[in-house]
């Protein structure tokens, strides 16, 4: 035998096996933890409501403003007309107004001497006499302010005495400016009553 050198033959290389992906496996109570569907849902509804909530709100509180303004303004037209009605009431009760309506009544303006009843022992101290006719606020007045607000205001008439008669005769009762005279005769009362008043 020959002495031949033995080579040994070149060994294969080995190859390091790919590594495989390492992923965290979750354990059991991770995984009943995790979100589900049901809970997503609910969060995306419990969202919405909230938006059709604040949606609603917010439409009734515009037509709650709405309703605010409108009764302010009806607030300022009842306050105009309050006003309005002040001022008639204020030119109803001047006190031309009232002496005029008073005299238009039958009532004259007194002026003599005032006499006194003295109720102690029933005497009667000073001179009564009549007023006259020509004697009120309507026939001399020249001295008197004229009012301008009365001028279409009409005067009161009574219904008694010279609304009926002169409702058939188709006169006027009483004139309807303050400026001329309105003294109408009055029905004789009877003996021992008094007069009562005629209301309206």
């Amino acid at each position: 035998m020959s002495a031949v050198p033995l080579t040994s033959a070149p060994r294969p290389r080995r190859i390091a096996p790919a590594a495989a992906p390492l992923e965290v496996v979750a354990t059991r109570p991770q995984r009943r933890s995790r979100p589900r569907a049901v809970y997503a849902i609910a969060t995306v509804a419990g969202v919405f409501g909230i938006l059709l909530t604040q949606l609603l709100l917010s439409i009734v509180l515009s037509d709650g403003a709405y309703r605010i303004t409108a009764l302010e303004a009806q607030r300022i037209e009842l306050d105009r007309t309050a006003q309005m009605l002040t001022e008639d009431l204020n030119v109803l009760d001047s006190a031309q107004n009232v002496a005029a309506n008073a005299e238009s009544l039958g009532m004259v303006v007194s002026t003599v001497s005032p006499a006194f009843l003295l109720l102690s022992d029933g005497t009667v101290q000073g001179s009564p006499r009549p007023a006259g006719a020509g004697s009120g606020v309507l026939d001399g007045r020249g001295d008197l302010v004229g009012n301008v607000l009365l001028t279409d205001v009409p005067l009161v008439t009574p219904a008694t005495t010279g609304g009926a008669s002169a409702a058939a005769s188709g006169e006027s009762p009483a004139p309807s400016s303050p400026g001329s005279l309105a003294s109408a005769p009055s029905a004789p009362a009877p003996a021992g009553a008094l007069p009562s008043p005629v209301t309206r």
